[in-house]
């Protein structure tokens, strides 16, 4: 059974998100990209929690189902901002559990340290290793998971608040880490280059904040299970045995893959960056380091290092991504969903188009060119403009290279469109 699986994103109660975000949009949505096992995100607060009573049942199997049928697991995200070696750390963990009684314990137990109902996604005072005791402390089946590890800001390796090892994060409590998520701007391959990580279960999820197909999906997980049940999902992350692949975006189309100011409209490779002692070369501020660069800072084997027996994965930027840049029209607007309809659906969910479909059907219904550029993508043939500084990577369709200034122009046009759907 191979189970594409969503495990990270938020609801509509989190900060910055749709505020249609519900179960009905998250299913809907869900079937159209392909993915059929999602997470509810934010399970802890309590408006939430109580919806996901309300329109979730629960079959002793961990997976709780929609009136359709739909699975969805418990899952959230939550920040801790603390103060450890002298330094700030701001480090994101997602954490999954089995069932609504332990989701209404989980919320009880972090009451007693703050507040979890202003934000999906609330912030905590304490370090990680007693974020592990106290959900462990109510029950030792919740998993916990270091969420999108090189991110700059908020995660375990970030270079503005990370750390340098996973051991140094953790501590003693390391061996309750089974998994870490890789996030958007870098991809398996990039995390092999450090041996501390061999242990771990590479996971990834799409952390979105919309239901919009280019944002839901965009990253998964794909499990190969007898059966679909938690317990199986958490043995596939021990053993890895049952992990098939993760599906990827090119790590250039993350928000910090590459160094940069998005204020001052730079962006530079690491070997650029370092050149300059990571100063901004316009404003002669530090620049914001992204992950390309911190992966090499930490990295203590080569470039194309490979593992044995490693989990493969494949990248595949979104359909709506392809069609936008094939048409010169932005991801939301009629033209691109005409097209995307002109495949979705009719033969598939978009990883049905994206994976599998061949070239002689998609030319049944769309122009040769956007057929091309789906195949491109399947083969990995498509090169990225990379994102820097909190603003995306730009896929490159046709001859012309875009410019990094057109990019700006771009999303300053679009902006409070691209923030209502980052």
């Amino acid at each position: 059974m191979e189970i594409i699986s969503d495990l990270h994103l938020h609801s509509k109660y989190s900060r910055a998100c749709s505020k249609d975000l519900d179960i009905e949009n998250m299913e809907k949505y869900a079937r159209i990209k392909g993915v059929n096992l999602m997470g509810t995100g934010d399970f802890q607060h309590p408006k939430w929690q109580k919806e996901l009573k309300e329109k979730l049942k629960e079959d002793g199997t961990g997976i709780l189902r929609t009136e359709s049928g739909y699975p969805f697991m418990l899952t959230s995200e939550i920040s801790l901002i603390y103060t450890q070696g002298g330094k700030g750390r701001k480090v994101h963990n997602v954490i999954w559990c089995k069932s609504l009684e332990v989701a209404s314990q989980v919320s009880e137990a972090l009451l007693k340290k703050g507040r979890i109902d202003y934000d999906g996604r609330p912030i905590f005072g304490m370090n990680c290793p007693e974020f592990v005791d106290l959900m462990k402390g109510v029950d030792e089946s919740i998993e916990i998971i270091p969420a999108h590890i090189w991110t700059p800001w908020f995660s375990m390796f970030g270079s503005n608040s990370g750390f340098d090892t996973v051991k140094e994060t953790f501590g003693d409590r390391i061996d309750k880490i089974n998994a870490v998520e890789t996030g958007l701007s870098s991809d398996p391959e990039m995390n092999w280059r450090l041996s501390q990580l061999d242990r771990f279960s590479l996971v990834s999820f799409s952390d979105s904040h919309s239901f919009w197909p280019w944002r839901l999906g965009r990253e998964a997980t794909v499990f190969d299970l007898k059966e679909l049940t938690y317990d199986n999902i958490i043995k596939a992350l021990k053993t890895k045995q049952g992990l098939k692949e993760t599906i990827e975006v090119d790590p250039g189309y993350g928000k910090y893959h590459y160094d940069g100011h998005r204020n001052c409209n730079v962006s530079l490779s690491p070997k650029e960056a370092n050149k300059l002692n990571k100063m901004c070369p316009r404003c002669g501020r530090p620049l914001t380091i992204g992950v390309e660069n911190r992966v090499e800072e930490l990295a203590d084997r080569p470039l194309g290092y490979r593992p044995e027996n490693y989990i493969p994965f494949n990248k595949y930027i979104p359909l709506s991504d392809l069609i936008s840049a094939v048409t010169g029209k932005a991801v939301a607007t009629k033209t691109v969903w005409a097209e995307y309809d002109k495949l979705v659906g009719k033969l598939g969910s978009e990883y049905d188009v994206l994976r599998i479909v061949s070239r002689e059907e998609l030319e049944k219904h769309v122009t040769k060119k956007l057929a091309d550029t789906i195949i491109k993508n399947r083969n990995q043939q498509i090169e990225v403009t990379p994102g820097y500084d909190g603003v995306y990577g730009v896929p490159i369709i046709g001859e012309k290279k875009i410019e990094q200034k057109e990019i700006i122009d771009v999303k300053n046009k679009q902006k409070g469109l691209q923030d209502y759907m980052s």
